[in-house]
């Protein structure tokens, strides 16, 4: 039982730690106004996937792409820092992706609204 709460708990260290890394020790502009939305970390802990959105909201593809090889650049450097915040004999090495799914939400949302204002005005 405690195998199964493991992956969770080193994947909310790291997300606490990215953020805070993102928030105040990277330099890189490309990285500012980005916040972590989830960690998915596997069993054995040797992957762990970040990932990440803009604060200001949906970007479109050419701005996603840029930040993942902006984040996926630092992620070294992540890494490292991540060893003695999780006193792992392996640190799990760090991937970034752009997080879609609250811009997918944001569409539905968006839809529906449209439906319901053409039902709203028809007779």
């Amino acid at each position: 039982m405690t195998e199964s709460r493991r992956p969770k708990r080193v994947a909310e260290t790291i997300k606490k730690h990215i953020a805070e890394a993102l928030g105040r020790n990277l330099q890189d502009p490309r990285l500012v106004g980005l916040m972590v939305t989830r960690v998915e970390i596997g069993a054995d802990l040797a992957l762990a996937r970040v990932f990440v959105r803009t604060l200001a909201g949906a970007a479109d593809a050419a701005t996603q792409k840029r930040i993942e090889a902006a984040a996926n650049g630092a992620a070294p450097l992540l890494r490292s820092g991540l060893g003695e915040q999780l006193g792992l004999r392996r640190v799990p090495e760090v991937r970034f992706s752009y997080d879609k799914g609250q811009d997918a939400v944001d569409r539905i949302e968006e839809l529906l609204g449209e439906i319901r204002a053409e039902s709203s005005s028809k007779p």
